[in-house]
């Protein structure tokens, strides 16, 4: 997981992408277990996929390229 370097906390380097996506949010590196729990709480954001499948972060990723 190359790609995934200096991106997830160390916990987390080893583990394949399955295991990555189902893992909290915090497996993320810069965020916190507070960080975690307002994800949670605003967008029922439990998992690094939720996260990265989620439609309004997707929503608003697909403007910021469209405007770059």
């Amino acid at each position: 997981m190359t790609a995934l370097n200096g991106k997830l906390d160390k916990a987390w380097q080893d583990k394949s992408l399955e295991e990555v996506a189902a893992a909290p949010v915090d497996a993320l590196k810069g965020v916190s277990e507070s960080d975690a729990q307002h994800l949670k709480e605003a967008f029922n954001i439990k998992t690094v996929k939720d996260l990265g499948t989620n439609k309004f972060f997707r929503w608003a990723q697909a403007i910021a390229v469209a405007t770059e």
